[in-house]
């Protein structure tokens, strides 16, 4: 399978759907509509919204069953990136190339941004939910656990005092790399399950898919992450499992996970292959 081929053309379905239901950069409030699509469009990878596509397809459906949860898995996603760079958080200047939102905006107008495209998210499902309100009611409570606090704030507030503590936890590498996992878990993983598990819950799937497909990407969202790590392996990255264990330990961590989320698919066969593809594409990017 091209990866890449692949995640162009289900990039230009949840584009299309991204379009339908962000307003208009002109629309009232204009400041804040501008800010919320600034970056939305051009987006990244899409990643998210691929695996909650390549999920349906995993369960015998069409990939256009998931795409109401692929439109809001990437709103919620978005949102979280602008909330991360703001000064008060990671503090970041540029994000795909591009000022990042409160840069081009001010930071008051990024934190606004990030809340409605949060809002918009759950309207973009919820608006799915006339006709298969069953369906839809599952692949709801599956995104707002990942988005919550116990899962992507909570930990994104791990995060921010992961610097502080990062001595003590080289000290003890062993409950320093759980640490770390534990907030990739949250922070990456949970998003992934929850784009996973919703599209496979438009698509129909039973609760046996549902758990398996639950675990494959808890164990990817981990690895991706580790991913990243080592492609920000010269940054001085505080919440990072290659800073402490070193690169070739992380990078058979990933390769353990990636090994455990494959497992995780066996019963699906062959529709599940473009899970496997992007499950490869996810870790190996570096290579």
């Amino acid at each position: 399978m091209d990866v890449q081929a692949y995640l162009a053309e289900r990039s230009r379905l949840v584009d299309a759907a991204l379009e339908r239901a962000l307003p208009r950069a002109d629309a009232a409030p204009a400041v804040l509509h501008a800010a919320m699509r600034h970056l939305v469009f051009p987006g990244g990878k899409r990643l998210r919204p691929a695996l909650a596509f390549a999920a349906a397809e995993a369960v015998g459906a069409p990939p256009e069953r998931a795409l109401p949860v692929a439109a809001a898995v990437e709103l919620i996603h978005t949102y979280s990136l602008i909330h991360d760079d703001l000064p008060c958080m990671d503090d970041d200047e540029e994000r795909r190339g591009r000022p990042t939102v409160h840069v081009a905006y001010g930071e008051a107008m990024a934190v606004l941004a990030g809340d409605a495209l949060l809002a918009l998210a759950f309207e973009v499902l919820a608006e799915a939910g006339a006709s298969e309100p069953a369906r839809v009611l599952g692949a709801l409570r599956a995104l707002a656990e990942a988005a919550g606090s116990r899962q992507l704030v909570g930990g994104q507030a791990d995060d921010l005092h992961f610097e502080g503590a990062r001595a003590d936890l080289a000290s003890d590498v062993r409950a320093g790399a759980e640490a770390v996992e534990a907030v990739h878990r949250r922070k990456t993983a949970a998003l992934f399950g929850a784009a996973l598990v919703g599209g496979a819950c438009l698509a129909g799937a039973d609760a046996a898919a549902l758990r398996r497909l639950a675990a494959f990407g808890a164990r990817v969202g981990v690895a991706f992450q580790i991913a990243d790590d080592l492609l920000d392996r010269d940054r001085d990255e505080g919440c990072s499992l290659v800073a402490l264990i070193g690169e070739a330990a992380a990078r058979a961590r990933a390769e353990r996970l990636l090994g455990e989320a494959l497992e995780a698919l066996e019963p699906f066969g062959a529709p599940a292959e473009p899970l496997r593809e992007l499950a490869r594409f996810a870790v190996w990017r570096d290579r």
